[in-house]
C-alpha cells in the first residue's frame, strides 16, 4: 500500500482509503462490517473516512468498535460535519458554531478517541458566516479534537474563501472530498487547479461510480440480485444515474483494457483517479471482505497515457464535465 501527503500538510495518507458511507450501520450487518475493516488493514490500508450523519452516528460507533485496539498512532481516522443528526433539531445540521462543537465530541465518542486525524466540512453551508465556520474549526484544532481540517464538495471560489480565513486563523485547510471517476470528472476544470494553487488535495469518494465501473451491472438486464442497485435502503438511489443503457454500454468497452492490464475493472477504476497529482486517496467502500482487497490491488498501478486515452474513447460522451455540478447544496438541510 502506498502512502501520500495530503495537501502542503505532512499528515501521510493511504491512497486506498476505507469508507463506510452506506454500509456500516444501514446496510451491512456489523459483524461483516468489522470483517471488511479488517481486510482493509490486513491489505495496508491505514486511513479510515466516515461521517456523524452516516446511519445517524451508528457507522461511526461501528468503524470506532472495529478499530478498537489498533495502535492509534498508526491510524488516519477522518469524519464530517455538516448532515442532520440526532432528533434533527433546528441546531442539528450546517456548519454553525453549536453545532460543529457538539458534533466533535460526538464523534469522538462515538470513534472511540481522544482525536480525529481530519475533520471536514460535509458541505459549504450558505446559512452561517464563514468566519464563525472557521474560527469554530480552528477552535477544534487548538482543543487538540482534530490535527487537521478539510472540506468536501466545495466549489473552487468556496475552497479560495475558506483557505483565506483559514490561514488567517493560523491552520490550513488540507482536503477537499469531491466525487471523481472516470464518469464524473466535474472537478477537473476548477476545483483541481484551484486545489493545486492552494495546496489542497483530493480525497475522492465513489471511484468506480457506486460500483457501475465494476462491470457487473450489463445493458438490457436486470441488476444481480443483492447488488446495490437492488438496494432498497438507499444504494439503488445512489446509483441510479449510471443505469441507463448507453451508459453501461459504455462501460463494458472498459472490460478488454482492464483484462490487457491484469486489472479487475474494479482496480482499473480506483487506479484511474489515482493517476491525478491531485488526488492523495480513493475512497472505497465495500459489503464483502473480498472486495476490500480487489480494489487495494489499484495502489501503486501506473496507467500510461496510451491506456488513459483508450478509456477516453471507450467512454466517449457519457462522462460528465459540467463544473457547476460541484455546487453545494442552497440552504441548510433541515
Amino acid at each position: 500500500m502506498e502512502h501520500r501527503y495530503l495537501g502542503r500538510s505532512g499528515l501521510k495518507v493511504s491512497e486506498i482509503t476505507y469508507g463506510n458511507w452506506i454500509t456500516h450501520g444501514s446496510q451491512v450487518e456489523n459483524d461483516a462490517a468489522v470483517a471488511c475493516v479488517r481486510a482493509a488493514l490486513d491489505a495496508g490500508i491505514t486511513t479510515f473516512d466516515t461521517a456523524d450523519a452516516y446511519a445517524n452516528g451508528a457507522a461511526e460507533s461501528v468503524l470506532g468498535e472495529a478499530l478498537k485496539g489498533e495502535r492509534r498512532a498508526s491510524l488516519e481516522i477522518l469524519t464530517k460535519v455538516y448532515w442532520p443528526t440526532g432528533p434533527k433539531g433546528p441546531n442539528d445540521s450546517g456548519l454553525s458554531r453549536k453545532h460543529i462543537m457538539e458534533s466533535i465530541d460526538g464523534s469522538l465518542r462515538r470513534l472511540q478517541t481522544d482525536y480525529v486525524d481530519l475533520y471536514q466540512a460535509h458541505r459549504y453551508d450558505v446559512e452561517t458566516p464563514l468566519e464563525e465556520t472557521m474560527q469554530a474549526f480552528a477552535d477544534v484544532v487548538r482543543a487538540g479534537k482534530a490535527l487537521y481540517i478539510g472540506v468536501s464538495e466545495w466549489t473552487a471560489q468556496q475552497l479560495r474563501d475558506g483557505q483565506a480565513l483559514a490561514k488567517d486563523l493560523g491552520f490550513s485547510l488540507v482536503s477537499n472530498q469531491p466525487q471523481y471517476s472516470m464518469l464524473w470528472r466535474v472537478i477537473e476544470s476548477e476545483v483541481v487547479p484551484a486545489s493545486e494553487e492552494l495546496g489542497i488535495s483530493q480525497v475522492v469518494f465513489s471511484p468506480i461510480a457506486q460500483g457501475a465501473l465494476t462491470g457487473k451491472y450489463k445493458p438490457g438486464a436486470a441488476p444481480p440480485p443483492g447488488s446495490r442497485a437492488t438496494d432498497e435502503k438507499g444504494g439503488a438511489t445512489f446509483i441510479q444515474r449510471w443505469m441507463d443503457d448507453e451508459t453501461l454500454t459504455r462501460i463494458q468497452a472498459l472490460a478488454p483494457i482492464a483484462s490487457d492490464l491484469g486489472l479487475t475493472m474494479a482496480q482499473l477504476a480506483v487506479a484511474w483517479v489515482l493517476q491525478n497529482q491531485n488526488v492523495a486517496a480513493a475512497i472505497i467502500g465495500a459489503s464483502r471482505p473480498e472486495q476490500v482487497a480487489d480494489n487495494a490491488g489499484a495502489s501503486g498501478v501506473r496507467l500510461e497515457d496510451e491506456v488513459l486515452k483508450r478509456i477516453d474513447e471507450a467512454l466517449g460522451d457519457v462522462v460528465e464535465r459540467d463544473p457547476l455540478k460541484t455546487q453545494s447544496p442552497p440552504a441548510r438541510p433541515s
